[in-house]
């Protein structure tokens, strides 16, 4: 079940202001972006298509390879078996500050078995796949005729044609205390009284362009190199002739030598207004190419 060719929203080209400067400095300065019509998926990636694709290729993802002990020099050999991130509620209030308290490194954890070695998706089909990092999410795309969007892209199919709005839907997160996106409701991180953990596909309302979970449900892999800020037209020579993704063109070891990091979009089912208000448009985030977690997933584009 590969990404149907209805699925695949054509957005029309057009010029929007970029970025905010109402929330988070890498969200910064609102700028004026032109993209390039093309299309995008209705929806994030599912465990069912990701499933159909590793059923045709074989393909492993990142989270389930052996550990290169050579890679982790004095960690112990019991610990270097293949995992991933899972988010973990607390008991009670911590420092939100630190994030250790609820995220678990565990063994076992991937797109298969998304809490650990016991758990399945069995009925979890249509949730979008989850723990796939940067490699996985390019490989399905590209078996798939496809392409991850740019952040601009992925930002301006966000807005679905409501250009400066803060939300997907307007101003208001909650209009008339209604969810419109998969976000975390209550005290953060242990008390949930929402879906509390990734929902199917599309059941939220959708944008102005038809398309579902644009924020919220998971974060979703962009095809550009995080800055710690946006980089302008005037910031840069831009190649007429290439389409414009600008934070691409900068090299991964001027902006973070050590692992390169990819921009992340839309927030997830943790964003909560009172830690992380990121089920926004403009909301950005870093990710390392190398590192898949449980609230991380995809959707994919290509040109018109």
């Amino acid at each position: 079940m590969t990404v149907d060719a209805e699925e695949m929203v054509l957005i029309e080209g057009g010029s929007f202001r970029m970025g905010s400067d109402e929330f988070y400095p890498d969200e910064r300065p609102v700028h004026e972006r032109r993209v390039e019509a093309f299309r995008i998926a209705r929806h994030e990636v599912t465990n069912e298509m990701f499933a159909d694709f590793v059923g045709a290729t074989g393909y492993v993802t990142v989270a389930e390879r052996e550990l290169d002990a050579a890679a982790f020099p004095g960690a112990d050999p019991a610990d270097l078996v293949p995992g991933s991130m899972v988010f973990t509620p607390t008991r009670g209030p911590v420092d939100l500050g630190d994030w250790r308290a609820w995220w678990r490194w565990t063994p076992g954890a991937n797109w298969r078995h998304p809490f650990g070695r016991s758990s399945s998706i069995d009925d979890r089909l249509q949730h979008p796949v989850v723990h796939v990092a940067f490699e996985d999410a390019s490989t399905y795309a590209a078996w798939a005729g496809l392409r991850l969007p740019t952040e601009a892209e992925h930002e301006y199919a966000a807005r679905g044609g409501l250009d400066g709005a803060r939300f997907a839907w307007g101003a208001e997160a909650h209009p008339e205390g209604i969810a419109q996106a998969n976000s975390w409701l209550g005290r953060f991180p242990y008390d949930n009284r929402g879906v509390g953990g990734t929902a199917p596909v599309g059941s939220y309302p959708p944008n102005g362009y038809g398309l579902h979970d644009m924020t919220g449900n998971v974060w979703e892999w962009t095809s550009d190199y995080y800055t710690p800020r946006h980089i302008r037209l005037s910031d840069r020579p831009v190649d007429p002739e290439a389409r414009q993704n600008l934070l691409a063109r900068a090299s991964a070891d001027e902006i973070f030598p050590a692992t390169a990091r990819r921009v992340l979009k839309g927030g997830s089912f943790l964003c909560s207004p009172e830690y992380c208000l990121r089920f926004r448009p403009a909301a950005r985030s870093p990710q390392a190419e190398d590192t898949g977690m449980s609230h991380i997933g995809f959707r994919c584009a290509r040109d018109a």
